[in-house]
């Protein structure tokens, strides 16, 4: 495969190999070259051999062959005429330094770096710019935060849950009325059976099917969603569990039906945490129905007509009962650099979908289903999101699942939210349709949104695997290409290898948790959590710092990213 002129340019510090037989006589150009970056794979093969007599792209050409050559031969002085003088060493990116190698950032005065492998270099850096915060690009602007709005979260730590003959909230001890399934059940047709129980963190050693979603318990008092005042239950969520009625498991690529405690990891930001009460609804669909989109959301709004009458009675207590309360303000952080967080979201009919702006936080009725919409991006204030502005219906392996409690507690949204070195914009929510064509539609209409919002740089992640990650390529390479720093962040490792790529996926977070790099049918095992956070926004910053990002290794390597996420934690 030839090079083109920008590939030339690109690998200009890359061996030279002809991709095809060349004759006496031929002047070299871009696309008389092999592209370098299939190199590794045709040296496995033993289709080219790089000897250490090997000319650079850069020094071959506009030189000329003095005889006929054969197709994938390394070029090498001795059969050209008119080579280049070799330019000098370039500077090698390396794997992230460790902790010891890394000076602490600090604002203002410079960090010098000397790079012990290459003779008398001495770089000298503004310290701004490797902390992430560039200097502001209008002449005179200084960084000022103007205050946008603010959302007030109530929390109210629940000690027991019980079922009883009505639903009250007293004294921490939330009681759920026992026949309050038998009118879920009319929500829908669909769903032929419903059962409800108490998990208390010391039975957790129980069996469970296949865990659709978790959601947290939280109600409107005031404003909309992103605003006002809400409450929610703390230590306490809901888990829905499905299968239909041949007991076929609801999900598509993969399920962690099992010992509850074996196939959960508490703790996530998804998942229960250690010390939840675990409120489990267990729902039985209509017979092949689980693979349809109207299944699992017919489930889901059963599960939310109980979680509602306990919202209800939530709205009715005082904020002097309240055993935490937040202020999160809507910050906008002029001076500093310009992000925007982007996340892909399964669409691809069957049954992954989602509920974008329900009417109540984490809920179902009101809000709009993405695959509705057309998978089209739609922007998010970073407090719609805070406050359950996504309800999660996608039934996909449950390793990488962004459950609707994920996105309640992004670590992503947070961690970007917290750091006073950026300003983040919003996040935008994209589908991830069926077809190719659409996958492309979809894509453009990204990049031509992510383009008016004035950014400088993006992250982009994904759940899931596989198909998905034609719209992950396609969704990097539509805002790389206006010019705007870009960080991928999903689950690939051994099993979900990229098969996809472009050359604005220089920045990948890998996210596996598992050692061996499947899907491992455990709950959240390989979704982000805080230490992702960290190395996505590190990579980001250093993007946009215009730092080069060292190329990954051809195959996962778990070390390199240990040792990023060293570096992270001793900087971030």
């Amino acid at each position: 495969m030839s090079m083109t002129k920008e590939h030339a340019e690109q690998y200009k510090n890359d061996p030279a190999v002809l991709c095809c037989r060349a004759t006496k006589g031929t002047v070299i150009g871009p696309a008389e070259l092999e592209d370098p970056a299939i190199f590794p794979d045709m040296i496995d093969s033993g289709l080219i051999s790089i000897g250490p007599g090997t000319l650079t792209v850069g020094e071959v050409l506009g030189a000329t062959l003095i005889r006929d050559v054969d197709g994938l031969t390394a070029l090498t002085g001795e059969l050209l005429e008119g080579v280049k003088a070799k330019a000098a060493s370039p500077v090698q990116a390396v794997p992230a330094p460790s902790a010891a190698q890394s000076a602490p950032v600090q604002s203002g005065g410079v960090m010098r770096i000397v790079a012990q492998q290459i003779t008398g270099l001495d770089m000298t850096i503004p310290m701004g710019v490797y902390a992430g915060a560039p200097a502001a690009e209008c002449p005179g602007e200084k960084e000022w935060d103007e205050e946008l709005g603010s959302l007030e979260k109530r929390e109210f730590a629940v000690k027991e849950v019980k079922l009883g003959g009505k639903t009250l909230f007293e004294n921490g001890v939330l009681t759920i009325r026992e026949d309050i399934v038998r009118d879920a059940l009319k929500v829908s047709s669909l769903v032929k059976k419903l059962e409800i129980d108490i998990i208390t963190p010391d039975k957790r050693h129980v069996r469970t099917e296949t865990v659709m979603d978790v959601i947290p318990v939280a109600t409107k008092i005031e404003g909309d969603i992103g605003s006002g005042v809400t409450h929610i239950l703390d230590d306490m969520v809901f888990m829905l569990t499905g299968v239909d009625e041949d007991g076929v498991q609801v999900h598509e690529f993969g399920s962690c039906e099992g010992m509850l405690d074996e196939k959960v990891i508490f703790g996530r930001p998804g998942c229960p945490d250690q010390n939840d009460i675990i409120v489990r609804v267990h729902a039985v669909l209509q017979r092949l129905t689980g693979m349809e989109r109207r299944g699992p959301y017919a489930a889901h709004k059963a599960c939310d007509f109980i979680i509602q009458e306990i919202r209800d009675v939530l709205k009715t207590k005082s904020a002097t009962e309240a055993s935490k309360t937040e202020i999160l303000k809507s910050v906008r952080r002029h001076g500093r650099a310009r992000v925007v967080l982007v996340k892909e979201i399964m669409g691809q009919g069957a049954m992954h979908d989602n509920v974008m702006l329900p009417s109540e936080p984490a809920g179902v009725p009101g809000g709009r289903q993405n695959v509705d919409l057309g998978n089209v991006p739609i922007v998010m204030d970073v407090n719609e999101v805070r406050d359950g502005g996504i309800h999660a219906l996608c039934c996909i392996g449950p390793a990488t699942k962004e459950v609707t409690r994920h996105y309640f507690r992004e670590p992503i949204l947070e961690a970007l939210a917290a750091d006073e070195e950026v300003d983040l914009v919003g996040v935008v929510f994209i589908g991830s349709p069926q077809v190719n064509d659409e996958k492309t539609f979809v894509a453009k209409r990204l990049g031509a949104l992510v383009g008016t919002m004035n950014v400088d740089g993006a992250i982009v992640t994904t759940e899931g695997f596989g198909n998905n990650h034609i719209d992950f390529a396609l969704n990097i390479e539509e805002i790389g290409k206006r010019g705007i720093s870009v960080v991928g962040v999903s689950f690939c490792a051994y099993q979900g290898q990229l098969v996809v790529g472009n050359k604005y996926m220089d920045a990948m977070i890998e996210i596996n948790k598992d050692k061996a790099g499947f899907e491992s049918e455990k709950l959240a095992e390989n979704s982000i959590t805080p230490d992702d956070a960290k190395r996505a926004i590190l990579m980001l910053k250093t993007k946009i710092s215009g730092i080069a990002v060292a190329p990954s290794d051809r195959k996962w390597n778990q070390e390199v990213i240990d040792q990023n996420q060293k570096t992270a934690n001793a900087i971030v």
